[in-house]
């Protein structure tokens, strides 16, 4: 910015610069076009709309940027509110990569397994694993015998670091690290290996299909699961029929009614310090959204409407959480990424418990509706219910859907997702947390 200021304020300097082939505003247009250059691979690999004008972007990003450093003496905007202005110019021209391609109205790139395959997600929670530590954990878990032939980072999760790893003996097998535990993450991130590991634990006691569980090690934050055969049915779904999804969703609604047959002791999540377990599904709840709000308000994270006002419409309807009396495991991360599915169309087994908590059994339908509507998901209801949601149910729903949307809105903060690739979640998730406020207000009225 001194470079920036000293050109504009002598004419001269300006002229001799021009003179020497800089165009615009020199040292802005040069910053600009090294912009443009990165952007353009990034249209070309599909991160970027196909129709979206670089040098505009390249330029409007320049222009606030300039406006957000200009005038400071000495001391850098923080990176939260750079990457909160990278991510809002961008937004439009970004196509989602992420979750939100789980919704027919979402665009996506990833369509075909091959495709999700070279999808990379890079998250500040991915702990980086060198083969020596993966074969220390192999060796620990199946003894000095047990020898790696070949290891493949999955790289299109969004929290954990996952690793597929081969044996010589055939056996396929993945490690799942949690991130650094002096890694800052959001209030409802705590001890989430723990909890898959109680997730998987207490599922599969319940008869849900899952990849075995072969070791843990809690304390150093790793999992090892046998590997899964099927194809994921976010991959999948594109290339069935109708009735073919339908079969599949309605198992599925079934897989995920028998997952909250399990009870628990109290409600919240199943954490070490008891924060947010309760006697009461209100209290628990209210916790949850408390913590949600406080972590976007500390992290400056541009919410649909005040912090304060959505607690209130949360406590609002408040009471029909009361309705709730058992807590009920529910793993709330059923979509369509972590759901495995054989060749002959049956649900091989789900993935990813560490978002699991004790709750509203209809918690569950958040994941597997993801915003939707029951009709826009057909099976969905029918195997997890078998009949209609009553009004109450609907409200109750609509309190989760808000629950999920605040996360989906916040968890960058923590996760320093690459600004393009994230800018098209961000979009799709607000405009989902907004309509679900909606339709909250319009209980209200």
């Amino acid at each position: 910015m001194a470079i920036v200021s000293l050109i504009a304020a002598r004419d001269e300097l300006r002229t001799r610069l021009h003179e020497a082939g800089s165009s615009g505003v020199p040292v802005l247009a040069e910053a600009a076009a090294m912009i443009a250059s990165y952007l353009t691979p990034e249209r070309e690999k599909g991160r970027i709309a196909p129709d979206a004008d670089i040098d505009t972007l390249a330029f409007t990003l320049i222009g606030t940027g300039h406006l957000l450093f200009v005038g400071r003496q000495g001391d850098a905007p923080e990176t939260g509110e750079v990457r909160k202005i990278v991510t809002s110019v961008i937004a439009e021209a970004a196509t989602c990569v992420q979750q939100c391609s789980v919704d027919p109205g979402a665009p996506s790139l990833v369509q075909t397994e091959n495709a999700r395959h070279d999808l990379r997600v890079d998250s500040a929670t991915k702990r980086d694993l060198d083969r020596s530590e993966i074969q220390r954990v192999i060796t620990a878990a199946l003894g000095p015998t047990a020898r790696i032939t070949s290891l493949h980072e999955f790289t299109d999760g969004f929290f954990n670091a996952v690793h597929g790893v081969d044996l010589a003996d055939g056996t396929r097998l993945v490690l799942k690290a949690a991130p650094d535990p002096d890694l800052k993450l959001l209030r409802c991130e705590v001890d989430l290996m723990r909890t898959e590991h109680e997730f998987f634990r207490r599922a599969a006691e319940a008869g849900v299909p899952l990849p075995a569980l072969r070791y843990a090690d809690l304390d150093a934050g790793y999992l090892l699961l046998d590997r899964l055969n099927g194809t994921s049915l976010h991959a999948l779904a594109p290339r069935l029929t109708p009735e073919q999804l339908y079969r599949i969703r309605r198992d599925l609604g079934r897989i995920g009614a028998r997952i909250t047959t399990v009870t628990g002791e109290l409600f919240g999540y199943p954490r070490r310090d008891g924060h947010t377990r309760s006697t009461s599904w209100r209290t628990s709840f209210l916790t949850l959204v408390e913590d949600i709000l406080a972590d976007a308000v500390e992290h400056d994270r541009p919410l649909p409407m005040a912090a304060d006002d959505i607690a209130a419409l949360v406590r609002r309807h408040a009471p029909l959480l009361d309705d709730v009396t058992r807590p009920a495991l529910v793993h709330f991360d059923l979509w369509d990424g972590n759901v495995f599915v054989d060749d002959d169309l049956t649900v091989e087994g789900i993935i990813d418990g560490e978002r699991a908590l004790y709750a509203d059994p209809l918690a569950e339908l958040v994941s597997l509706l993801m915003f939707r509507e029951p009709d826009a998901v057909p099976g969905v209801l029918d195997g997890f219910l078998e009949r209609p949601l009553t009004d109450r149910e609907r409200v109750r729903l609509t309190l989760y859907n808000v629950y999920l949307g605040l996360i989906l809105v916040t968890e960058e903060a923590v996760r320093a997702y690459d600004p393009v690739e994230y800018a098209p979640m961000y979009r799709w998730a607000t405009d989902r947390l907004t309509g679900q406020l909606r339709l909250l207000r319009r209980e209200s009225a």
